[in-house]
């Protein structure tokens, strides 16, 4: 990535499919899912400013911030963490992102280089699914479309930006953590991996 980015990561939903927990806060491999995303940004871009939008947390270091009212959803979660950026890429992530890697990232920003008509990059699984919570974006056009857009799903504040495709395999299964078998399936495979 040849431009200096930010992050903001997303932490502050109801995890309604997970028995709402506090799945940010939940562990794989020896640390919680949103201390792996943040470490994977800052593996990746030292120096990136990293806006947590959620409840304060000691770990990981962080600006924490809260949409108003807390739980609107991830436009308005958004809205407030992009607040806070100053750099001219902002990186878009969930916080519930255990396969999540720096090289995940690089393809992100080596598609942005590459596309310098487009306003952003995102991660695309097999079945084509934009993963609007994986992504990379130049922040002068996403802060046009937030200014603009009063809607609250992030297929359309996002979409019509026409971002990068960044193709991943997930080997036929899910990339995040949505329900126990989710959380499961990571923690056999990223524990396992620790173990050899």
């Amino acid at each position: 990535m040849n431009e200096r980015c930010d992050a903001v990561v997303l932490a502050g939903g109801a995890a309604s499919r997970m028995g709402g927990v506090d799945k940010p806060g939940l562990t794989v491999a020896g640390r919680s899912l949103l201390e792996h995303v943040v470490s994977t940004v800052r593996a990746h871009v030292p120096t990136a400013g990293v806006v947590v939008v959620g409840p304060e947390r000691e770990r990981p270091r962080a600006r924490y911030v809260r949409e108003d009212p807390p739980g609107a959803g991830p436009v308005p979660a958004l809205r407030t963490g992009f607040a806070r950026i100053e750099a001219p890429r902002v990186v878009l992530l969930a916080a519930d992102l255990p396969y999540l890697t720096p090289d995940h990232l690089v393809a992100l920003g080596e598609a942005l280089d590459g596309s310098p008509k487009s306003a952003g990059a995102v991660l695309v699984d097999e079945a084509g699914r934009e993963q609007w919570l994986t992504g990379v974006w130049r922040t002068g056009p996403l802060a046009a479309a937030l200014s603009v857009y009063s809607g609250r799903s992030l297929y359309g504040l996002l979409g019509p930006l026409a971002p990068a495709h960044v193709a991943f395999s997930t080997r036929g299964r899910g990339f995040d953590v949505d329900t126990p078998r989710d959380l499961d399936r990571a923690r056999s495979d990223l524990e396992g991996d620790r173990r050899r």
